[in-house]
Protein backbone atom coordinates (compact mmCIF):
# COMPACT_ATOMS: atom_id res chain seq x y z
CA UNK A 1 0.00 0.00 0.00
CA UNK A 2 1.22 3.50 -0.76
CA UNK A 3 2.38 5.49 2.25
CA UNK A 4 -0.43 8.08 2.57
CA UNK A 5 -3.31 5.61 2.01
CA UNK A 6 -1.66 3.42 4.66
CA UNK A 7 -1.55 6.39 7.07
CA UNK A 8 -5.19 7.11 6.25
CA UNK A 9 -6.31 3.52 6.89
CA UNK A 10 -4.49 3.38 10.24
CA UNK A 11 -5.98 6.77 11.17
CA UNK A 12 -9.48 5.59 10.19
CA UNK A 13 -9.35 2.46 12.33
CA UNK A 14 -7.72 4.32 15.24
CA UNK A 15 -10.29 7.13 15.21
CA UNK A 16 -13.32 4.86 14.94
CA UNK A 17 -12.00 2.50 17.62
CA UNK A 18 -12.45 5.41 20.05
CA UNK A 19 -16.17 5.26 19.22
CA UNK A 20 -16.27 1.53 19.96
CA UNK A 21 -16.34 0.39 16.34
CA UNK A 22 -14.38 -2.62 15.04
CA UNK A 23 -11.61 -2.28 12.42
CA UNK A 24 -12.84 -1.78 8.84
CA UNK A 25 -16.33 -0.71 9.92
CA UNK A 26 -18.38 1.31 7.43
CA UNK A 27 -17.41 4.53 9.19
CA UNK A 28 -13.74 3.52 9.18
CA UNK A 29 -14.00 2.83 5.44
CA UNK A 30 -15.52 6.29 4.93
CA UNK A 31 -12.64 7.91 6.82
CA UNK A 32 -10.06 5.78 4.97
CA UNK A 33 -11.42 6.73 1.54
CA UNK A 34 -11.65 10.49 2.23
CA UNK A 35 -8.41 12.49 1.82
CA UNK A 36 -8.46 15.03 4.66
CA UNK A 37 -5.86 17.16 2.86
CA UNK A 38 -8.46 18.00 0.19
CA UNK A 39 -10.64 19.78 2.75
CA UNK A 40 -8.23 21.88 4.87
CA UNK A 41 -6.60 24.10 2.25
CA UNK A 42 -2.99 24.23 1.08
CA UNK A 43 -0.04 23.46 3.39
CA UNK A 44 1.48 24.30 5.73
CA UNK A 45 -1.51 23.54 7.92
CA UNK A 46 -2.26 25.07 11.30
CA UNK A 47 -3.20 22.74 14.14
CA UNK A 48 -5.18 24.00 17.12
CA UNK A 49 -3.81 23.76 20.66
CA UNK A 50 -5.16 25.28 23.87
CA UNK A 51 -2.35 27.84 23.73
CA UNK A 52 -2.42 28.76 20.03
CA UNK A 53 -2.23 27.28 16.56
CA UNK A 54 1.03 25.60 15.58
CA UNK A 55 2.21 25.13 12.02
CA UNK A 56 2.95 21.71 10.57
CA UNK A 57 6.66 21.23 9.84
CA UNK A 58 6.10 20.16 6.23
CA UNK A 59 3.54 19.69 3.48
CA UNK A 60 3.37 15.94 4.17
CA UNK A 61 -0.33 14.92 4.42
CA UNK A 62 0.70 12.40 7.08
CA UNK A 63 0.65 15.38 9.49
CA UNK A 64 -3.15 15.44 9.14
CA UNK A 65 -3.76 11.78 10.00
CA UNK A 66 -3.77 12.31 13.74
CA UNK A 67 -6.53 13.24 16.19
CA UNK A 68 -5.93 16.96 15.69
CA UNK A 69 -8.12 19.99 14.99
CA UNK A 70 -6.99 21.79 11.82
CA UNK A 71 -7.74 25.40 10.87
CA UNK A 72 -9.81 25.96 7.75
CA UNK A 73 -8.03 29.25 7.13
CA UNK A 74 -11.23 31.32 7.35
CA UNK A 75 -12.06 34.22 9.66
CA UNK A 76 -12.41 33.30 13.34
CA UNK A 77 -11.71 29.93 14.91
CA UNK A 78 -13.27 27.84 12.15
CA UNK A 79 -11.71 24.39 12.14
CA UNK A 80 -12.04 20.98 10.56
CA UNK A 81 -12.96 19.51 13.94
CA UNK A 82 -11.60 16.74 16.13
CA UNK A 83 -11.88 13.38 14.34
CA UNK A 84 -12.54 11.28 17.47
CA UNK A 85 -15.39 13.59 18.50
CA UNK A 86 -17.06 13.39 15.10
CA UNK A 87 -16.51 9.64 14.93
CA UNK A 88 -18.27 9.27 18.30
CA UNK A 89 -21.20 11.44 17.19
CA UNK A 90 -21.62 9.85 13.76
CA UNK A 91 -21.46 6.37 15.30
CA UNK A 92 -24.14 7.37 17.82
CA UNK A 93 -26.43 8.68 15.04
CA UNK A 94 -25.82 5.49 13.02
CA UNK A 95 -26.68 6.81 9.52
CA UNK A 96 -27.93 3.96 7.33
CA UNK A 97 -28.20 3.33 3.61
CA UNK A 98 -31.11 5.18 2.05
CA UNK A 99 -31.61 7.66 4.91
CA UNK A 100 -31.88 11.44 4.61
CA UNK A 101 -29.31 13.49 6.54
CA UNK A 102 -29.31 17.21 7.32
CA UNK A 103 -25.87 18.57 8.26
CA UNK A 104 -25.78 22.10 9.72
CA UNK A 105 -22.36 23.74 9.80
CA UNK A 106 -20.83 21.77 6.93
CA UNK A 107 -17.60 23.78 6.81
CA UNK A 108 -15.67 22.61 3.73
CA UNK A 109 -17.58 19.32 3.58
CA UNK A 110 -15.25 16.76 5.19
CA UNK A 111 -17.70 15.28 7.69
CA UNK A 112 -20.57 15.86 5.23
CA UNK A 113 -18.68 13.55 2.86
CA UNK A 114 -18.48 10.84 5.52
CA UNK A 115 -22.22 11.11 6.16
CA UNK A 116 -22.91 10.92 2.42
CA UNK A 117 -20.83 7.75 2.08
CA UNK A 118 -22.71 6.13 4.97
CA UNK A 119 -26.20 6.76 3.52
CA UNK A 120 -25.03 5.91 0.00
CA UNK A 121 -26.50 7.04 -3.30
CA UNK A 122 -29.93 5.75 -2.29
CA UNK A 123 -29.87 8.30 0.52
CA UNK A 124 -29.66 12.09 0.49
CA UNK A 125 -27.77 14.81 2.34
CA UNK A 126 -28.75 18.46 2.68
CA UNK A 127 -25.78 20.44 4.01
CA UNK A 128 -25.93 24.03 5.29
CA UNK A 129 -23.02 26.45 5.59
CA UNK A 130 -23.45 30.16 6.31
CA UNK A 131 -19.85 31.31 5.71
CA UNK A 132 -19.54 32.06 1.96
CA UNK A 133 -15.87 31.11 1.51
CA UNK A 134 -16.34 27.77 3.25
CA UNK A 135 -19.59 27.13 1.38
CA UNK A 136 -17.83 27.64 -1.95
CA UNK A 137 -15.09 25.20 -0.98
CA UNK A 138 -17.70 22.72 0.24
CA UNK A 139 -19.60 23.00 -3.04
CA UNK A 140 -16.43 22.10 -4.94
CA UNK A 141 -15.53 19.25 -2.58
CA UNK A 142 -19.03 17.76 -2.62
CA UNK A 143 -19.56 18.02 -6.38
CA UNK A 144 -18.53 14.36 -6.82
CA UNK A 145 -21.47 13.26 -4.65
CA UNK A 146 -24.70 13.73 -6.64
CA UNK A 147 -26.91 12.90 -3.65
CA UNK A 148 -25.55 15.86 -1.63
CA UNK A 149 -26.94 19.40 -1.88
CA UNK A 150 -25.07 22.35 -0.32
CA UNK A 151 -27.13 25.34 0.83
CA UNK A 152 -25.40 28.69 1.37
CA UNK A 153 -27.54 29.79 4.30
CA UNK A 154 -28.26 29.21 7.95
CA UNK A 155 -29.69 25.87 9.01
CA UNK A 156 -31.28 27.59 12.01
CA UNK A 157 -34.15 29.04 9.97
CA UNK A 158 -36.90 27.27 8.03
CA UNK A 159 -37.48 25.50 5.82
CA UNK A 160 -35.65 22.26 6.51
CA UNK A 161 -36.47 18.93 4.86
CA UNK A 162 -37.75 15.96 6.82
CA UNK A 163 -34.82 13.76 7.79
CA UNK A 164 -33.69 10.66 9.63
CA UNK A 165 -30.45 12.22 10.94
CA UNK A 166 -29.81 15.86 11.82
CA UNK A 167 -26.23 16.76 12.76
CA UNK A 168 -25.43 20.25 14.04
CA UNK A 169 -21.74 21.16 13.98
CA UNK A 170 -21.99 24.49 15.82
CA UNK A 171 -22.86 25.37 19.40
CA UNK A 172 -26.49 26.11 20.32
CA UNK A 173 -28.06 26.96 23.66
CA UNK A 174 -31.16 24.87 22.94
CA UNK A 175 -32.60 22.37 20.44
CA UNK A 176 -34.51 24.50 17.93
CA UNK A 177 -38.14 23.61 17.23
CA UNK A 178 -37.43 23.44 13.47
CA UNK A 179 -34.75 20.78 14.11
CA UNK A 180 -37.09 18.65 16.21
CA UNK A 181 -39.94 19.17 13.72
CA UNK A 182 -37.71 17.94 10.88
CA UNK A 183 -37.08 14.56 12.52
CA UNK A 184 -39.00 11.60 11.22
CA UNK A 185 -40.08 8.86 13.67
CA UNK A 186 -36.88 7.18 14.96
CA UNK A 187 -34.98 10.26 13.75
CA UNK A 188 -31.75 11.22 15.53
CA UNK A 189 -30.46 14.70 16.34
CA UNK A 190 -27.03 15.56 17.71
CA UNK A 191 -26.32 19.17 18.66
CA UNK A 192 -23.62 20.74 20.85
CA UNK A 193 -25.41 22.46 23.76
CA UNK A 194 -22.83 25.04 24.81
CA UNK A 195 -22.53 28.16 26.97
CA UNK A 196 -20.61 31.09 25.50
CA UNK A 197 -17.74 30.36 27.89
CA UNK A 198 -16.38 27.01 29.02
CA UNK A 199 -17.49 23.53 28.07
CA UNK A 200 -20.89 22.27 27.03
CA UNK A 201 -21.78 18.77 25.80
CA UNK A 202 -23.11 16.95 22.74
CA UNK A 203 -26.86 16.34 23.15
CA UNK A 204 -28.21 13.20 21.45
CA UNK A 205 -31.98 13.23 20.88
CA UNK A 206 -34.03 10.34 19.46
CA UNK A 207 -37.63 10.84 18.34
CA UNK A 208 -39.67 7.83 19.39
CA UNK A 209 -42.54 6.39 17.32
CA UNK A 210 -45.08 7.97 19.69
CA UNK A 211 -43.59 11.45 19.18
CA UNK A 212 -41.80 11.66 22.54
CA UNK A 213 -38.04 12.20 22.76
CA UNK A 214 -35.27 10.29 24.49
CA UNK A 215 -32.21 12.44 25.17
CA UNK A 216 -28.79 12.15 26.75
CA UNK A 217 -25.41 13.85 26.55
CA UNK A 218 -22.49 12.06 24.90
CA UNK A 219 -19.37 13.99 25.88
CA UNK A 220 -18.17 17.46 26.81
CA UNK A 221 -17.22 19.84 23.99
CA UNK A 222 -16.48 23.40 22.94
CA UNK A 223 -17.79 24.72 19.61
CA UNK A 224 -18.02 27.92 17.61
CA UNK A 225 -21.51 29.42 18.06
CA UNK A 226 -24.43 28.53 15.80
CA UNK A 227 -25.87 31.81 14.54
CA UNK A 228 -29.62 31.93 15.19
CA UNK A 229 -29.57 29.17 17.82
CA UNK A 230 -28.49 31.07 20.91
CA UNK A 231 -30.48 32.60 23.76
CA UNK A 232 -28.85 34.81 26.39
CA UNK A 233 -30.97 33.62 29.33
CA UNK A 234 -30.40 29.95 28.53
CA UNK A 235 -26.70 30.66 28.01
CA UNK A 236 -26.45 31.80 31.64
CA UNK A 237 -28.28 28.69 32.86
CA UNK A 238 -25.98 26.39 30.90
CA UNK A 239 -22.86 28.08 32.29
CA UNK A 240 -23.93 27.19 35.83
CA UNK A 241 -25.30 23.75 35.03
CA UNK A 242 -22.27 22.45 33.17
CA UNK A 243 -20.02 23.44 36.05
CA UNK A 244 -21.96 20.99 38.26
CA UNK A 245 -21.54 17.96 35.92
CA UNK A 246 -25.22 17.15 36.43
CA UNK A 247 -25.54 16.93 32.62
CA UNK A 248 -24.77 13.20 32.83
CA UNK A 249 -28.22 12.59 34.38
CA UNK A 250 -30.33 13.89 31.46
CA UNK A 251 -32.61 11.21 29.96
CA UNK A 252 -35.41 12.88 27.97
CA UNK A 253 -36.58 16.01 26.15
CA UNK A 254 -40.05 17.53 26.49
CA UNK A 255 -41.70 20.09 24.20
CA UNK A 256 -43.94 22.12 26.48
CA UNK A 257 -43.73 24.82 29.16
CA UNK A 258 -44.56 22.59 32.12
CA UNK A 259 -41.27 21.31 33.59
CA UNK A 260 -41.54 19.15 36.69
CA UNK A 261 -39.09 18.46 39.49
CA UNK A 262 -36.94 16.32 37.16
CA UNK A 263 -36.10 19.36 34.98
CA UNK A 264 -32.37 19.83 34.30
CA UNK A 265 -32.71 22.90 32.06
CA UNK A 266 -35.64 24.63 30.36
CA UNK A 267 -36.48 27.34 27.87
CA UNK A 268 -39.54 28.52 25.94
CA UNK A 269 -41.31 25.41 24.64
CA UNK A 270 -38.75 22.81 25.79
CA UNK A 271 -37.05 21.24 28.79
CA UNK A 272 -34.61 18.46 29.51
CA UNK A 273 -35.47 15.91 32.20
CA UNK A 274 -33.40 13.52 34.30
CA UNK A 275 -36.27 10.99 34.00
Amino acid sequence: MERIPAHRLFFANLITASAGLPPNSELASAFASTPRENFVGPPPWHVFTHADYIQTPSDDPACLYQDVVVSLGAKGHLNNGQPTLHALCIAAMDPRKGEHVVHIGAGTGYYTTLLAKLVGETGAVDAYEIEPTLAQRATENLAVLPHVKLHLRSGAVPPLPECDVLYVSAGATHPLAIWLDALRPRGRLIVPLTPSEGYGAMLHVIKREDGTYAAHFLTQVQFVSCIGARDAATDQKLTKLFRKRSWTRVRSLHRDDQPDDSCWCSGPGWWLSTR
